[in-house]
C-alpha cells in the first residue's frame, strides 16, 4: 500500500467476505503507473465470521476502517474521510474493475483538468450478461440515473458535494448523489470501453430491495431537490441539454415523472417493474442469451 497515493479506491463491506477478496484482487490487477493506489476497507458492522475472518487477515494489504453498522452511504464516507488520495474510487465488495479501469479514467481526467470524474461502460455479471452503455446528462439524470456509482472523481468532488446522503440507507444514495453533483454543474467524461464489472443479483441490495421501492425513493430524491423537479426547471434543463446523448426519448421521461406523481406508489412499482424489461441491462442481457 503506497504512503502517499495518487487514487483512493473505497470498499464498504457489510459481511461481504466472500466476495471482498476478488474486489481487492481487482485493484492489485490494476495497470496504473501514475502513482500509488491505496485500498481502504470499511468494515461496516460485519458479524459473519467467514468475514471478520478475512478482515483480519487484510492487515498490510489495505487501510482498514471500523465502524458500527450504519449503512453503505456512511461507510462509503468513512473511508473517504480516512482516505489518502487526491482521486477518490468507490467499489463494492461484489463488483470488480477490469485492468485498464483506473488508468483509463485517470488519463481522461489528466488531459481534461476541467472535468470532474470520469466512468466507463459497463459489463454486467451475475443473473445479467452483456455490455451496457452508460452516458452523462444532467437532464437525464433527474429520472435515470445513468452514471454508475464507481466513477473516478477529484476529492473535491466528494468534498463539495458534502458527500454521501447517510439517511438514504434504501438504497439510491449513488443516484441522490449523483443528481448533486450534476446540479453543481462538475462537468464528466465517460471512457467508451466496458471496464467496470457489475454483479446483478436478485438479492442484491438495487434489485432485491431499492428498485421495489423505486416511488417512494424517488419522491425523498424529489423532495430532497424540488427545485430540479418544478416544471419551468424542467423545461430549462430539456432546452439546455437537449443535443446531448440520451437513452430514452425526453417524453418518455416526463411521462414517467407524471405518472410517478399520479400514480399511488404501489401501483406506480409494478409499472416500473414491467418498464425495466426494456431497460438498457435488459436488453444487453437478451442480446447475449438469444
Amino acid at each position: 500500500m503506497a504512503d502517499t497515493p495518487t487514487v483512493s479506491v473505497v470498499i464498504p463491506c457489510y459481511n461481504g467476505g466472500a466476495d471482498l477478496p476478488g474486489a481487492i484482487e481487482s485493484i492489485e490487477a490494476q495497470t496504473f503507473s501514475e502513482g500509488g493506489v491505496e485500498i481502504v476497507v470499511v468494515d461496516d458492522g460485519s458479524d459473519d465470521p467467514e468475514t471478520l475472518r478475512v478482515l483480519a487477515g487484510l492487515e498490510g494489504r489495505v487501510r482498514l476502517v471500523t465502524q458500527p453498522n450504519r449503512g453503505l452511504p456512511a461507510a462509503r464516507n468513512a473511508g473517504m474521510r480516512a482516505a489518502q488520495g487526491a482521486f477518490f474510487l468507490p467499489l463494492d465488495c461484489d463488483d470488480r474493475l477490469e485492468p485498464r479501469f483506473i488508468e483509463a479514467t485517470f488519463d481522461a481526467l489528466d488531459v481534461r483538468p476541467g472535468c470532474a470524474f470520469a466512468f466507463t461502460h459497463m459489463k454486467l455479471a451475475g443473473e445479467r450478461q452483456g455490455a451496457l452503455r452508460r452516458t452523462y446528462n444532467p437532464f437525464v439524470q433527474r429520472f435515470l440515473n445513468q452514471i454508475p456509482y464507481a466513477m473516478l472523481m477529484r476529492r473535491a468532488v466528494w468534498e463539495e458535494t458534502g458527500g454521501y446522503d447517510e439517511t438514504m440507507r434504501d438504497g439510491y444514495e449513488d443516484w441522490e448523489f449523483n443528481i448533486r453533483v450534476s446540479n453543481r454543474e462538475l462537468v464528466g467524461i465517460v471512457v467508451a470501453e466496458p471496464l467496470f464489472r457489475y454483479t446483478v443479483r436478485a438479492g442484491g441490495m438495487l434489485e432485491g430491495h431499492s428498485s421495489p421501492r423505486h416511488a417512494q425513493l424517488w419522491a425523498e430524491i424529489q423532495r430532497r431537490h424540488p427545485d430540479l423537479y418544478r416544471f419551468s426547471a424542467l423545461i430549462s434543463g430539456w432546452l439546455r441539454f437537449r443535443l446531448r446523448p440520451s437513452p430514452y426519448p425526453e417524453f418518455m421521461l416526463i411521462g414517467l415523472l407524471m405518472a410517478h406523481r399520479w400514480m399511488a406508489p404501489a401501483k406506480f412499482n409494478r409499472l416500473f417493474a414491467r418498464l425495466r424489461r426494456y431497460s438498457g441491462s435488459a436488453r444487453a442481457d437478451r442480446r447475449v442469451r438469444v
